[in-house]
């Protein structure tokens, strides 16, 4: 059985190619937004990879929980920083976020079970 994590990472891009094909400006623009907004400035592409997992676990956002936890690893966050993030959208936001945590561990075992298929298969 796979779980949500798991098919976000296999099945998002192909989901998304629709909108990307049906709605190209506004693709257009929220990835500029994306890309200005998530660059490194005052704060690293990291932190503010943690703080938008956080504001996804507080806004019980699911794609948004998977994508940050994915991209705040790729920028070097450690697995203990995502989790502190996550928790703090707990003292923030209370138990609507506490029961969106499940995503946030879901989220790194399939990104771990991933690397080590990529591995395996390098060899």
């Amino acid at each position: 059985m796979s779980t949500h994590a798991q098919e976000y990472y296999r099945d998002n891009a192909a989901a998304m190619a629709d909108v990307r094909a049906s709605m190209p400006d506004l693709v257009k623009g929220f990835a500029g937004l994306h890309q200005a907004g998530m660059r490194a400035g005052a704060l690293s592409v990291a932190e503010k990879e943690l703080i938008a997992l956080g504001i996804g676990v507080a806004i019980r956002c699911e794609n948004c929980i998977y994508a940050h936890v994915r991209a705040a690893l790729k920028a070097g966050a450690s697995r203990e920083q995502i989790l502190e993030a996550a928790g703090v959208s707990v003292v923030m936001q209370g138990g609507p976020s506490y029961t969106y945590l499940p995503r946030v561990t879901e989220a790194l075992a399939a990104l771990d079970e991933s690397a080590g298929a990529e591995k395996g298969a390098a060899r």
